[in-house]
């Protein structure tokens, strides 16, 4: 049963980013015309505005007892699921466990019961994904489970498509073009002759990762306006162009400059799960404010530093599996020699340098142009951004530490 709306509002912590949402649920908001003076909001590095309220919420908890909620180095080594040392992040409390254990039961049903995602020996893997408390943690201001559940399906076939195409279950970079197009089509459907279409058809049951796209696809599309399902489409096109920029260097063993990984990964990123917040929270970001260069600085810069997290925390992860796995601390150590500490360090740095642009830009974007739906999409990327922190730190079953404080 889903979770009443008013009352899932009424439980969600302030989210870093803008002012408190309105009750939910709320009709979705009229276009508001794009103001001159948020077109122009600089490319790079404009002062936060003096608006108290918005950096109150950005900067995070403040106050009696929070002193140590944003962590320095600490004394000793951290323990299991504690947040990575000096690691800029907002702490968030845990996702409603009644909303999660919801979320979970419906992922997995449909999983099983609707696309054949896995087969039964992947079963732990799959729940130890934890795709319910995750999805929880990064929607706090989705009105129902059912709102929750457009982006756990999306979620959880990207994942598969990671895992049977280019990771840990059969993927290789050897014919991954062919294989993410084919895929592709299945978020954006081929246009053909009525002799070619039911072959068409008919291969979206070719494989989990297609099945899996196409369903989740169904049901995002149901919820969400044009507008909204093209925005996605575009955003999962640059994913699949970074997986293939990461494929064509392994199939010839290059490592990459720094700034060329950076590059790969503003495309290979977490991008398609924030900027479907709008959807999930059931209102729409006008195209013409979405479009706006300021707003995209901000949403690259949000998902470039989530994208950095995940490799942060899945550093030890990935040293234990087979052959040179590409990530940010590993690329530095190999282009500027420092060692695997100083790497690994350097890149914490590197994802801190990313948060404050993210939410300096934010704060400019916000005082520029304070239009309601544009305040509220950046409130849902940011609660996006503290909300996958959240899930990476806390997964254990997934992640661990490496020994370097």
């Amino acid at each position: 049963m889903p979770v009443d709306a008013h009352a899932a509002a009424a439980s969600t912590p302030h989210v870093p980013g803008l002012p408190a949402a309105p009750p939910l649920p709320i009709p979705a908001p009229a276009p508001v015309p794009t103001p001159a003076a948020a077109a122009a909001v600089p490319a790079s590095g404009p002062q936060p505005p003096q608006t108290s309220a918005l950096e109150r919420i950005l900067r995070g908890p403040s106050g009696i007892g929070t002193s140590g909620l944003h962590l320095e180095q600490p004394k000793s080594a951290p323990r299991t699921g504690d947040p990575i040392p000096g690691l800029y992040h907002h702490p968030v409390p845990e996702p409603d466990p009644l909303r999660v254990e919801q979320v979970g039961l419906g992922i997995k049903a449909w999983a099983v019961d609707e696309v054949q995602l896995y087969p039964p020996e992947w079963e732990d893997q799959f729940d130890g994904f934890s795709i319910g408390r995750y999805m929880v943690a990064c929607h706090p201001e989705a009105p129902t489970v059912d709102h929750v559940m457009i982006a756990a399906r999306l979620m959880a076939a990207e994942n598969a498509v990671d895992d049977c195409y280019c990771e840990d279950h059969g993927g290789s970079p050897v014919g991954l073009g062919s294989r993410l197009l084919l895929a592709h089509t299945a978020l954006d459907p081929l246009h053909t002759t009525p002799e070619y279409q039911p072959v068409w058809a008919e291969s979206l049951q070719a494989d989990a990762p297609r099945r899996a796209y196409r369903s989740a696809m169904d049901y995002f599309t149901r919820a969400a306006t044009p507008s909204q399902s093209d925005r996605f489409r575009h955003d999962m096109a640059r994913l699949h162009l970074g997986y293939l920029a990461e494929a064509a260097w392994a199939e010839t063993d290059h490592v990459p400059e720094v700034w060329e990984y950076l590059a790969m990964r503003q495309f290979n990123n977490f991008r398609p799960c924030p900027t479907i917040t709008d959807t999930v929270d059931g209102y729409e970001l006008p195209a013409d404010l979405h479009a706006l260069p300021a707003t995209q600085r901000v949403i690259a810069l949000a998902s470039n530093a989530t994208t950095i997290v995940n490799d942060l925390y899945s550093y030890t992860k990935e040293l234990a599996s087979p052959g040179l796995h590409l990530n940010l601390p590993v690329v530095i150590d190999s282009r500027e020699e420092c060692g695997d500490r100083e790497g690994y360090l350097k890149a914490v740095e590197v994802h801190n340098d990313l948060m404050h642009a993210f939410e300096a830009e934010a704060l400019a974007l916000a005082a520029a142009c304070p239009a309601p739906p544009l305040l509220r999409f950046l409130r849902g990327v940011a609660a996006w951004v503290d909300g996958n922190h959240h899930w990476h730190q806390t997964n254990t079953f997934r992640y661990s530490l490496p020994d370097f404080w």
